[in-house]
């Protein structure tokens, strides 16, 4: 969650948003505001991980307001609520460009919430920020990949616990979520764990459904 802030906060204060908006601000001109949208998930599964990017988004937009905003004009935020629903998520993007006329969209958590969008930003050329890790093995014109991939995130974690410092460890779970990102990283992580010299056998992949919450069965 701090790395996704981080994320977010870096990315204002280096210009990629402002790179990012001036694609699409032009045809918007005559507007005294550059309208954003933020499509996260304020009800559902994913609420409790969603809500908070909303939140910064919106405290990272006063911030930029109180400096001036952009290019002139005051940025503001346009909020929906995509409610961890899957194909939701691409009828709101919709709804944002074509109704709200938002100069961009910063959104989504799950790879699947992500992907379900990809064909709405192609189709009606608006930039979509993605906030947070993904599985890599895709590489779209019209989104920004703000999180960290498996080789960045994922593949040094196991290097370390690998490692005398990490504990050595011979074992290995590899637990998740019953969608892409999970699977595609985990089938990258036991590709790699066998690569290592680790044995079939002490690899153990295991996926459970969106909002299972039964852990200590699965310990």
């Amino acid at each position: 969650m701090r790395g996704s802030f981080s994320t977010i906060t870096k990315m204002f204060s280096a210009g990629a948003v402002t790179a990012g908006l001036l694609m699409s601000v032009p045809a918007r001109a005559a507007d005294d505001t550059i309208k954003v949208g933020i499509l996260h998930s304020l009800s559902g599964t994913m609420a409790i991980s969603e809500t908070t990017l909303k939140d910064a988004m919106l405290m990272l937009i006063d911030e930029q307001n109180a400096k001036g905003g952009l290019l002139g004009k005051k940025l503001e935020a346009v909020v929906v609520d995509p409610a961890s629903n899957w194909p939701l998520f691409a009828e709101k993007a919709r709804e944002l460009i074509s109704k709200d006329k938002v100069a961009a969209v910063f959104g989504c958590w799950t790879s699947v919430s992500r992907k379900s969008v990809l064909p709405v930003f192609s189709e009606l050329d608006n930039i979509l920020f993605y906030p947070v890790q993904y599985e890599g093995e895709e590489s779209e014109r019209n989104v920004f990949y703000t999180g960290a991939a498996p080789n960045q995130q994922a593949i040094p974690a196991v290097d370390y616990l690998m490692s005398e410092d990490g504990g050595s460890v011979k074992r290995w779970v590899l637990e998740g979520t019953d969608y892409v990102y999970p699977r595609t990283t985990n089938k990258i992580l036991e590709a790699y764990l066998k690569a290592k010299g680790v044995a079939a056998e002490d690899i153990m992949v295991n996926y459970t459904p969106f909002g299972f919450s039964d852990w200590q069965t699965e310990v």
